[in-house]
């Protein structure tokens, strides 16, 4: 009896790690967009997206200015997508208010209107490497107060919104970044990235290594006078070696013959040749102002 129940102990002791296990695992695994997919790819290729124009396999990146994990993933994955090869896409809203309490600011709103009508890479830039307390989006045109801005400002929300939404309905559970990708084979993925545990997936599909700074190639060489790292021997400056006279070289007064280097090496005698000897280069004769042969 003790046997049996120790047995079943066991069973259950076992389902539910691999329950936790799977849990664990399905909790960051992508998303394969098995539901509407085509019109994912229409959403994302009508959205104003930004990039640094390197071209590649695109990877399409939703997330709004404030996103904590917004900013780890750009500034800790971003270069390895871009060793791969990959061209990452940034899409930015503006979140809309909830209950009365902003979730944005104008300043905010006023740079999310310009990236998606002007798309400038270098405003993007200024933008993520300036604190938000910090950034007052000088130079720009407000979007409160301006129709036009507003709208746009407005149509980034409902891209947001209609994108969750079609992504839900393939199991998708909605956290940002919310990053899109193809695979290996072409089907379209989908990620809320919020947790860096799922970044690995994403590294593997696209081919990026977990690590930048590798070790050179062992066949590359130093530049010249440049130290070896780590305080090695510095690299050794080309030889200097003896100059080569050209065929034919003209001789006779007046030229000044090549310098021979000190104890050249033997040369190996060479096997008789039946070939005629060349013709000797004729003496230059000098003229008033030039000096033919």
């Amino acid at each position: 009896m003790g046997s049996i129940v120790a047995a079943v102990v066991g069973l259950l002791l076992a389902g539910a790690g691999y329950w936790a296990y799977w849990n664990f695992y399905s909790r960051f695994q992508p998303v394969t967009i098995s539901r509407n997919a085509g019109e994912v790819q229409r959403l994302l290729d009508e959205a104003s997206w930004v990039s640094d124009g390197s071209g590649g396999q695109p990877l399409y990146i939703v997330t709004y200015r404030d996103s904590a994990s917004g900013h780890r993933y750009l500034r800790d994955e971003a270069p390895k997508l871009k060793a791969a090869g990959v061209e990452t896409r940034f899409i930015l809203f503006a979140r809309p208010d909830a209950e009365g309490t902003p979730r944005s600011t104008a300043a905010e709103r006023a740079t999310v209107a310009e990236l998606w009508l002007s798309r400038d890479w270098p405003l993007y830039e200024r933008w993520m490497a300036t604190p938000p307390s910090s950034w007052t989006a000088a130079g720009l045109p407000q979007a409160d107060g301006n129709l036009a801005r507003s709208a746009v400002v407005e149509a980034g929300r409902q891209f947001d919104e209609q994108l969750g939404r079609m992504l839900r309905e393939s199991g998708v559970k909605i956290s940002y970044p919310l990053i899109l990708w193809r695979d290996r084979d072409g089907f379209l993925k989908a990620c809320g990235c919020a947790d860096s545990r799922a970044w690995a997936f994403i590294r593997d599909d696209v081919g990026a290594p977990d690590r930048l700074g590798a070790p050179p190639s062992a066949t590359s060489a130093p530049d010249e006078d440049q130290a070896a790292p780590d305080g090695g021997t510095p690299a050794m400056p080309y030889p200097d070696l003896p100059a080569i006279p050209p065929v034919n070289a003209p001789s006779g007064p007046g030229v000044t013959p090549p310098t021979q280097a000190q104890n050249p090496a033997p040369t190996r005698p060479s096997a008789p040749s039946t070939r005629p000897s060349p013709r000797a280069a004729p003496a230059p004769t000098q003229q008033e102002d030039a000096t033919f042969y």
